[in-house]
């Protein structure tokens, strides 16, 4: 049994610092690197490239909404054309770092609310795959299982990777319990760590009110910034490999 661990990163900007990255980078096998609309700007894209290299670890462009001041976490109302584009110009100015390091993107995941919203509307959904199908119909997009994100990217022909969180907790629908309200986070390393083998291992996560959820994965993420975010990975990480189960980056499950 395999899986691949990613983290949201890259996400520091100008004089803003965010994130253990480097550390980050020892643990995880994949890197979902901001673009600069939510967070990043070039010379931290550059750095955390370079990093991904040094580290071996599967370089992804993660996009989202024009939205520095909100972090990419607020809902906007745009187009689907404006979605498409928008992501398109954010894979390609990470790719352009990718390849000056001598590599090339693995992967796409949305970010924040952007993720969020296409996980339920087809219509952005759409968008985001023909975005990354525009650029290379042999990226990965990872999205969570059996939302219109994984049906889009499907109908296009992408291969996707589905994705379960061990620092959030879940809607009994399935969904991410809003970050407003008490629970959203999953800060403890230990639970983290049994909630992330079970759902490996059995396909299963327990939602915020005690419903068992089916959940196929093929990724675990952590995200950056989250309070103790190394140590809920490296305690991820070590249940994982503790339990028989691989971790190895998602190009080499999907």
């Amino acid at each position: 049994m395999k899986i691949d661990l990613n983290c949201d990163m890259g996400e520091s900007f100008g004089r803003y610092r965010i994130g253990a990255d480097e550390e980050m980078m020892t643990v995880i096998t994949s890197a979902n690197i901001a673009c600069g609309y939510h967070a990043g700007d070039p010379l931290v894209m550059d750095k955390t490239v370079r990093l991904a290299v040094e580290y071996g670890v599967g370089i992804g462009a993660h996009p989202g909404f024009p939205d520095l001041m909100g972090f990419g976490r607020r809902n906007m109302s745009l187009s689907p054309e404006e979605i498409e584009n928008y992501v398109l110009y954010q894979i390609g100015a990470l790719a352009a770092f990718a390849r000056a390091a001598g590599t090339k993107l693995a992967h796409v995941k949305p970010h924040g609310a952007l993720y969020n919203m296409a996980a339920k509307d087809l219509q952005m959904a759409q968008a985001i795959a023909r975005a990354v199908a525009r650029f290379d119909k042999g990226l990965i997009l990872v999205c969570p299982p059996n939302s219109e994100m994984e049906k889009a990217a499907r109908e296009l022909g992408l291969r996707v990777a589905r994705e379960g969180f061990a620092d959030r907790a879940y809607n009994a629908d399935g969904s991410l319990r809003s970050r407003r309200l008490p629970g959203a986070l999953i800060e403890d390393p230990q639970e983290a760590a049994e909630r992330v083998v079970r759902m490996v291992k059995e396909g299963i996560v327990v939602a915020y009110t005690g419903e068992e959820i089916p959940m196929q994965v093929e990724t675990i993420c952590v995200h950056g910034d989250t309070p103790a975010a190394v140590e809920i990975a490296k305690a991820v990480r070590k249940a994982l490999e503790a339990a028989g189960i691989e971790v190895v980056p998602m190009g080499k499950l999907v």
